[in-house]
């Protein structure tokens, strides 16, 4: 009687409470809805016993029962669904598939992702066909020397007032290379540790192999050297120069090695560029420099174009990287240039006419 009457105790409480006696007997199973934990299977048996005849109160009243009834119910949909979840996967792998089929082809024709990379076209093969000769081009080989490449700033000042530390800076190409040249002469063996400077006439001085310092200052007294200054009261180049020789970088040459054997597909061109100042340093202390050409009276004759205006020969050079390796790149050239005449008689000849003012170009 006990536990009929605690049973009907807890009906009654589920009958109060309709909405939150479900919650827990669908979720902890066994537990019991109602009383404390030591009585709960007593309040299960007459709940049991009594809810059947009640109807929607008794389902949710038993743990037992709800756990029998409602624990069947998500397997038959998994079983039953198995099949077209299984067909729905497939189905998904090969649209998959098929959008990485589609896509494979043309991610080979995106650009390169630097404008410098470029994967050159391999050659099918040698030519079996016809008759064999031999051609010849103005391109040379260049072999690289297993030697590292050391970049060093220069400065070149004029001195104005060494007490008071007054220089001015050098502007002119011509003069620079000339100070550069006499410091070379000086102090090649010694300073500069026999090492043999490219200057570039600017800024930059190469060499292969390190000086022994990393920063030091010359003072060069260059004389006066030119047998046709420009006028007949000219100075000419004569005066003290401060040259400042400090490191800068080290060109990588193992990149430019790479890139020639096809494992490196993006051009090195400034580990290229320190190689062209290489090879135009000797021959721009020799020649008039214009552009990539040199041109002088010694490379053939000079032929005349009128009003004082006449053509030198020379020769283009430039080193270009090619699928066989490293080309040095010659041509014949040619350009014109005014007669080597005094300013006066320049002035006279050319700018007499004041009609219509005189460009910046012949100002300066």
């Amino acid at each position: 009687m006990s536990r009929r009457g605690g049973g009907g105790r807890r009906r009654d409480s589920c009958r109060d409470q309709p909405t939150q006696a479900p919650a827990p007997s669908f979720q902890r199973g066994g537990g019991g809805a109602a009383g404390p934990r030591g009585r709960g299977r007593q309040g299960q048996r007459g709940g049991a016993g009594r809810g059947s005849h009640s109807g929607s109160g008794a389902a949710p009243s038993s743990p037992h029962t709800a756990s029998t009834s409602t624990a069947p119910a998500p397997s038959s949909p998994s079983v039953s669904e198995s099949s077209p979840s299984s067909s729905s996967v497939s189905t998904l792998v090969e649209e998959t598939e098929q959008k990485l089929s589609l896509a494979a082809p043309a991610a080979a024709t995106l650009p390169p992702l630097s404008s410098q990379e470029l994967r050159l076209p391999v050659r099918p093969g040698i030519g079996t066909v016809g008759r064999k000769c031999v051609v010849r081009a103005n391109h040379f080989m260049v072999q690289l020397a297993e030697r590292d490449i050391h970049h060093y700033d220069v400065s070149i000042d004029q001195v104005q007032d060494l007490e008071s530390n007054r220089y001015s800076e050098v502007t002119s190409k011509k003069i620079n290379r000339q100070i550069i040249s006499h410091l070379i002469n000086l102090y090649g063996l010694t300073n500069l540790g026999g090492r043999i400077p490219a200057y570039d006439g600017m800024k930059n001085i190469y060499t292969a192999g390190p000086l022994p310092f990393e920063s030091k200052e010359f003072i060069i007294n260059l004389p006066d050297s030119d047998p046709h200054p420009s006028s007949s009261t000219s100075p000419g180049r004569e005066g003290q120069f401060r040259v400042v020789i400090r490191l800068a970088s080290m060109p990588d040459l193992y990149t430019l090695q790479q890139f020639l054997r096809r494992m490196h597909f993006e051009a090195p061109y400034h580990v290229i560029q320190v190689l062209d100042v290489v090879l135009r340093a000797a021959p721009s202390e020799k020649h008039t420099v214009l552009g990539r050409s040199f041109f002088s009276a010694d490379l053939g004759p000079m032929g005349q174009l009128g009003d004082d205006v006449e053509y030198w020969r020379g020769y283009f050079q430039s080193l270009r990287p090619t699928q066989m390796g490293l080309s040095l790149n010659i041509d014949v050239s040619a350009s014109s240039f005014y007669k080597p005449i005094l300013v006066t008689e320049f002035v006279q000849y050319y700018c007499s006419d004041l009609s219509r003012p005189l460009s910046d170009q012949v100002r300066l």
